[in-house]
């Protein structure tokens, strides 16, 4: 049964009629919009959390100005490369320290199976195009930093990637011996093809 309401607003001549079943209905509406805006609000901050952050795109830049030590890290490890690329496993072998560990995209190996690696040509350095190193001396220990592309071939694809490569050395009786060398793939795009184009 629909009850009508007669409302007389005192500005009119004319009474106004209510249906209280439209009017309850209408205030039922509000409140489920009111009550909607307020669950967005809650919801909307939570799911902007849930996005995964941007990846960093900050990298290393070289010093101006580097000391001498560091200098001679940094050539070692520039050597280092022409050697991995030469394939000069002899001179890899005095460099590289009995305990030396080598992370790559496929694993983590010792000093022989990487000496191996590269004599087999299971990975052949082809070319590191390093674009900034940022060199760390403490005490005895050397951190280098390296932005590089490298261009490698692994078995019979030839590949290249962005990596930070990370070296550590270890000062033994005077002369710099290679402890650690990790290749972390980078997400920038490639600055080696792009200098062909």
């Amino acid at each position: 049964m629909r009850r009508t309401l007669l409302v007389h607003d005192g500005g009119s001549d004319q009474p106004r009629y209510f249906n209280r079943v439209n009017d309850s209905y209408g205030v039922r509406a509000m409140k489920t919009v009111i009550l909607g805006l307020f669950l967005s609000t809650l919801i909307a901050p939570s799911s902007y959390a849930q996005q995964p952050p941007a990846p960093p795109t900050e990298t290393i830049k070289t010093a101006a100005n580097q000391t001498p030590e560091q200098q001679e890290v940094i050539n070692l490890s520039n050597t280092k490369w022409d050697w991995m690329s030469a394939k000069k496993v002899d001179s890899l072998e005095t460099l590289f320290d009995d305990k030396a560990m080598f992370t790559h995209m496929g694993g983590t190996w010792g000093k022989t199976q990487e000496l191996a690696t590269i004599k087999s040509g299971g990975i052949w350095y082809k070319k590191a195009a390093v674009y900034a190193v940022d060199a760390r001396i403490l005490g005895n220990t050397a951190i280098l930093l390296e932005d590089i592309d490298l261009q490698a071939a692994v078995g019979e694809h030839e590949v290249t990637n962005p990596f930070m490569v990370t070296e550590v050395y270890i000062k033994e009786d005077g002369k710099w011996k290679l402890a650690q060398l990790t290749f972390s793939h980078l997400l920038r795009p490639l600055k080696m093809n792009a200098n062909k184009k």
